[in-house]
């Protein structure tokens, strides 16, 4: 992925102006910065999670073949 250069954070910048407005810029650089901290507060719960549990297919432990074959025994 390309990196942006210090012409092309300019023109952005310019254009985002022009689109917006400069009264309206740090309500939408707000906004945006607040996106921006939930996103990365949603991703460290997210790599919390799955360095603290298991998926819940390696939770479940499978019966034994003997367990499982007294089991119909008994039902029987």
């Amino acid at each position: 992925m390309p990196s942006l250069g210090p012409t092309e954070l300019i023109l952005i910048l310019v254009i985002v102006v022009i689109f917006f407005g400069v009264g309206r810029l740090p309500e939408v650089f707000g906004g945006l910065g607040k996106g921006i901290r939930e996103f990365r507060r949603a991703a460290k719960d997210e790599s919390e999670l799955d360095e603290d549990d298991e998926p819940v297919a390696s939770r479940k432990k499978s019966k034994p073949v003997e367990a499982e074959a007294e089991e119909t025994e008994d039902a029987a």
